[in-house]
């Protein structure tokens, strides 16, 4: 006997996609356990710095224009702090040395640090109530290295920083009283300190990444030391006259001098 099979377009269709399908996996989606693991995106390491080739960067910030009488601060009823203070108070906005340059101008390495990390020094940085005011008028700080705030004063002090990206705080230290601890987390540039008890007393934190920085002397001059080569942008901050900026190129074991100025 004979058959004869006969398929019309409608079951030719069909059937041939179901034999596709199946040809590819018909559609199924892998599980969780059968899709492959994603590889984790690693930082890179930080960049080693050879001893041997670091190198540094000198110079100076010279003062152009007239310099500004000094402002003489008047302790109006604060006999204690006439006593404290074995010489006369000037306000330290701007403070141009004999040789023309400024003293208290905040210098560091802006940027061409690369991807480099830095512990934060067990050491503490100090700044004292002295003669009332602060002493440094201006310091630098990695962030996170502790800040050791003392009192050598007869008198009572209200320190009392006022940052922009870090913990705000406020303490009153007595006579006598312990050393105060603190910290910032995060680099800013710079922060005003202030006493609520004395209003002339005034100083500035610069809180940086690296340890690459350094506070103009009474000849004007700072150092950065240690430095690996490459290109860096050094920022210049003054109290009074704000920030400049100078690119610099360092090579191996090189000592690039620098200069910086401000117009009174």
């Amino acid at each position: 006997m004979r058959f004869t099979w006969r398929f019309t377009r409608n079951w030719l269709v069909p059937l041939f996609l179901a034999v596709s399908l199946a040809g590819c996996g018909g559609g199924r989606q892998p599980s969780a356990e059968e899709k492959p693991a994603s590889s984790p995106v690693t930082a890179a390491p930080p960049e080693p710095i050879d001893p041997a080739t670091v190198g540094e960067i000198t110079g100076h910030v010279s003062f152009e224009g007239p310099v500004p009488a000094k402002i003489l601060i008047h302790m109006t009823g604060e006999s204690s702090c006439k006593q404290a203070s074995d010489e006369p108070l000037y306000r330290e906005e701007v403070v141009v040395n004999a040789n023309h340059t400024l003293r208290n101008v905040f210098v560091y390495v802006k940027e061409g640090i690369s991807n480099r990390s830095f512990p934060a020094p067990a050491e503490p940085v100090v700044l004292d109530q002295k003669g009332c005011r602060y002493r440094p008028h201006v310091l630098g700080i990695m962030a996170g290295q502790k800040l050791e705030i003392r009192n050598t004063d007869p008198v009572s002090h209200n320190i009392h920083p006022v940052p922009a990206q870090n913990r705000a705080w406020n303490e009153s230290m007595s006579p006598g009283a312990a050393s105060l601890m603190q910290a910032f987390s995060q680099p800013e540039i710079m922060i005003p300190v202030k006493c609520n008890v004395h209003p002339w007393m005034r100083a500035y934190i610069g809180v940086v990444s690296n340890p690459f920085y350094a506070v103009t002397d009474e000849q004007g001059a700072f150092t950065l030391k240690g430095l690996p080569p490459g290109d860096y942008t050094i920022g210049a901050w003054q109290e009074k006259y704000g920030a400049r900026n100078q690119k610099v190129t360092v090579g191996p074991k090189e000592s690039k001098a620098i200069q910086f100025s401000f117009q009174g």
